[in-house]
């Protein structure tokens, strides 16, 4: 999973280049890959990951790489953060049931 990013699961697409003449080339684009490194307040790690400018852009947008994971769907994610999101699914879940015991 080298040329794919983590978070959206975007990776290489494929297609011609077609000269004035005609003449079709078969080539190859590369999404834009970039190295970021988030901190995961609620499990107190920091992870590293390979994701598309895009994807930066769409963690900015929904407030943290909390909120992108959870929002995230499945096939999309790399197998670490799909890792990583059930983590986050078990501890939102037990944040909302210990209220509840409290009362």
């Amino acid at each position: 999973m080298s040329k794919h990013c983590e978070l959206t699961g975007k990776g290489p697409t494929t297609g011609n280049l077609v000269s004035h003449s005609n003449i079709k080339t078969r080539t190859r684009w590369l999404p834009n890959l970039v190295q970021k490194r988030y901190t995961i307040e609620g499990l107190g790690q920091v992870v590293r990951l390979k994701l598309s400018t895009h994807a930066v852009r769409t963690i900015d947008k929904q407030g943290g790489i909390v909120n992108a994971i959870l929002k995230a769907k499945d096939a999309g994610l790399s197998p670490r953060l799909q890792a990583t999101k059930r983590k986050l699914m078990a501890l939102r879940g037990r944040k909302a049931a210990a209220p509840a015991k409290a009362k």
